[in-house]
């Protein structure tokens, strides 16, 4: 095995590997298409393209003001800068960061990694930023402060860039028809006594083209607490292994860490393509076959279908994709261990216990983009602090009411309607610097109620800016 990995290793050293960052952002009809190969893997994001072949070094200025009308104001005033710099061939930094202030009543800004009240403001700073190495076509390195996402869904049931960015390392493998990713993960929560607490994730993702229009994928993150208040463990060693299965691992460890396991597929055929994900956070295949709603069945699947057309002069994407997951998956018996950071799910922003059908519909000429966004949820909150029906996986699946009988939409039945329509005009390419005004309404079909907003404003879309769930 080490002659094979010798051998590869000096077969590309020869050659500039792909090395450059892309940002992670929403599909686009202007986007380039994939043509059918067998070395494309769209799965992993960000994706890493060709390298730029001289040295450079920029720094550019970023912008965030939009103002928000409802049953009342607010604002949001901010602005900051991105540095983009390549080096010898094989490395690529990237870093930006938006400081920003809002008198906004959301109190909770997911992709902000600071955040601090001064009377009525909420000072937030939204930072991103990572280096790439690449010292040939096999091997990427990279560390950094950001978000990864793995799907190729508006949403992901394994990995989102919903929620806080966090301190990462990776390594990607690309071979023959192969990509493979190696993550480390540190997270942090608080306790209950409002402290912060650390807990990691090692995740690992499979790519693979069995043909040139089907790509198979293998899914698997195991989430640990390295402190607790019985025993200091720190990083358990053995999860640092890149080619291990996790669950033997964890019940060789004899640890109450939780793993959890996917298989995704995507289907091309010219501009259309279909994909989904299974995701499997624990099941006993005898309760699964009787059928009884064993809360300890938990799973959650994706099917979706996308794709790209033009027509006159304007170019269109679209996309439909439903999303379904049992309560209490993703949840564990503390936050140590369910799979989120600082509070925000790691996948599916709705957490667990939801049935969730969307459909995206966008139309770009020129610099003009227009987007139409509308889907429909069925959710189970809950209705007290004291019970958990499976939706919130901060809550300890311990406070479970039932064993037998879990439905999704179980507890308190929340059914809503949300629709965002999206007028952007691009100002500064480099910057993906935009003008845009944005509506959204939102029906809760029962008990009914209408939530109406339009925000007006320019900002530099640089990464993805969820308001849509």
């Amino acid at each position: 095995m080490r002659k094979i990995v010798f051998i590869l290793f000096f077969c590309s050293s020869k050659l500039v590997g792909q090395g450059q960052i892309e940002p992670i952002y929403e599909s686009l009809p202007n986007d380039a298409i994939d043509s059918l190969s067998i070395s494309v893997h769209s799965s992993i994001l960000p994706r890493l393209t060709s390298f730029q072949k001289t040295n450079s070094v920029s720094l550019e200025g970023l912008l965030d003001v939009a103002n928000k009308f409802n049953e009342s104001y607010s604002n949001r005033l901010g602005a900051g800068f991105i540095v983009n710099g390549f080096l010898a061939k094989k490395w690529h930094l990237n870093v930006g960061t938006v400081f920003s202030a809002t008198n906004s009543i959301e109190q909770l800004h997911p992709n902000s990694f600071l955040e601090s009240k001064v009377n009525n403001t909420h000072v937030f700073s939204d930072i991103r930023g990572r280096i790439s190495y690449s010292p040939n076509s096999l091997f990427n390195f990279q560390i950094g402060l950001d978000h990864n996402f793995i799907g190729e869904g508006c949403r992901s049931l394994f990995l989102s860039d919903y929620g806080k960015p966090y301190p990462f390392g990776q390594l990607r493998v690309k071979f023959w028809r192969l990509e493979y990713l190696v993550l480390y993960q540190f997270f942090r929560e608080k306790n209950i006594n409002n402290e912060w607490f650390q807990k990691n994730a090692a995740t690992h993702y499979l790519s693979f083209n069995a043909t040139k229009w089907l790509n198979i994928g293998l899914f698997e993150t195991v989430l640990f607490q390295p402190k607790d208040t019985i025993l200091n463990r720190g990083y358990e060693l053995e999860y640092l292994n890149p080619v291990i299965f996790y669950r033997p691992q964890e019940y060789a460890l004899g640890s109450s860490d939780n793993v959890i396991m996917g298989l995704s597929f995507s289907a091309k055929r010219k501009k259309l393509m279909i994909y989904g994900q299974v995701l499997i956070d624990e099941f006993v295949f005898k309760e699964l076959t009787e059928n009884r709603g064993w809360w300890g069945n938990k799973y959650g699947f994706q099917l979706g279908l996308k794709g790209r057309f033009s027509f006159g002069k304007g170019n269109y994407f679209y996309r439909i994709e439903l999303n379904s997951v049992r309560p209490y998956t993703y949840a564990h018996i503390g936050s140590g261990q369910n799979y989120g950071n600082q509070g925000f799910a790691l996948a599916h922003p709705y957490g667990a216990n939801f049935k969730e059908l969307l459909g995206e519909l966008k139309f770009q000429r020129d610099k003009f983009l227009i987007k139409a966004f509308v889907n429909y949820s069925l959710r189970g909150l809950d209705s007290s602090a004291l019970i958990n029906y499976g939706s919130n996986i901060y809550s300890s699946y311990s406070n479970r009411p039932f064993d037998y009988g879990n439905t999704i939409g179980q507890g308190m039945r929340l059914e809503q309607l949300k629709s965002v329509f999206h007028f952007s005009y691009l100002v500064h390419k480099k910057t993906n610097l935009q003008f845009f005004i944005e509506q959204q309404l939102t029906y809760i079909i029962k008990p009914s109620l209408f939530q109406y907003s339009i925000l007006i404003g320019i900002r530099s879309q640089l990464w993805n800016d969820y308001r849509n769930y």
